[in-house]
């Protein structure tokens, strides 16, 4: 499992998969779901707009399995 570092509160499913290289563009990723079932948390997940938080581990078809890890910079809001 590869820990991907993102630096704001959360990151959509669309984001990741344009950071893990499955699509390379952000308009291929309503594509790219209605294709291939990508699992967030062990849950099939098909919504590109889906917020991936800091500790989620997502699985996509093809790039591999992630855990997300949001960099510690300080800036961000903790509710």
């Amino acid at each position: 499992m590869e820990e991907l570092q993102f630096d704001t509160e959360y990151i959509t499913l669309g984001q990741l998969l344009k950071m893990v290289n499955a699509i390379s563009s952000g308009g291929m990723a309503k594509w790219f779901l209605s294709e291939n079932i990508v699992y967030v948390k062990g849950e099939g997940e098909q919504r590109r707009g889906r917020k991936l938080y800091d500790g989620d581990i997502v699985m996509v078809p093809g790039a591999g399995k992630f855990k997300l890890a949001a960099a510690p910079d300080g800036n961000r809001d903790v509710y």
